[in-house]
């Protein structure tokens, strides 16, 4: 074996055996949801900020993805951010009820949805579930190109 052969396998090596480790959550401390929708997909990652080696590291709790259904497929992309955010506080309920968070997503529409009057009965029942986070969620825009968290 040659050397660069041996290096590009040492590299593979070190990224299967460090790839991210989920942590144990500390309640205490307010968690980050990263969420974003595809034409393919919806995926969402839970992150929160400890203290590791007198260090403030923000470290992955959790990781969840779907495929889009067809039905959900017509939906536009402003409908979709909406669906998926109540889709991924419903999966990760156990972590976030009580809990402070916020919730990073790349579709600056999505807090104007939840303030909307005039809905269909989908996003209505949309609004009322995420009208059960609304006093410890907080929902931040972030451009595509930075938010890759949930990629």
């Amino acid at each position: 074996m040659n050397v660069d052969r041996v290096k590009a396998f040492e590299s593979l090596r070190q990224a299967f055996t460090t790839a991210p480790l989920l942590l144990m959550p500390d309640f205490k401390l307010p968690f980050k949801l990263c969420i974003d929708s595809s034409g393919d997909g919806l995926g969402a990652a839970l992150h929160q900020v400890q203290i590791i080696n007198d260090k403030p590291v923000e470290v992955p709790i959790c990781f969840i993805s779907r495929q889009i259904k067809p039905t959900e497929a017509r939906n536009g992309a402003s409908k979709m951010e909406f669906l998926f955010l109540v889709w991924a506080l419903e999966k990760l309920n156990y972590f976030l009820e009580g809990c402070v968070f916020e919730v990073i997503t790349d579709c600056t529409t999505v807090k104007s949805l939840l303030n909307m009057k005039a809905l269909n009965r989908h996003m209505l029942r949309w609004q009322i579930t995420i009208q059960e986070y609304r006093g410890n969620m907080t929902i931040f825009h972030e451009d595509g190109n930075i938010h890759k968290n949930a990629d």
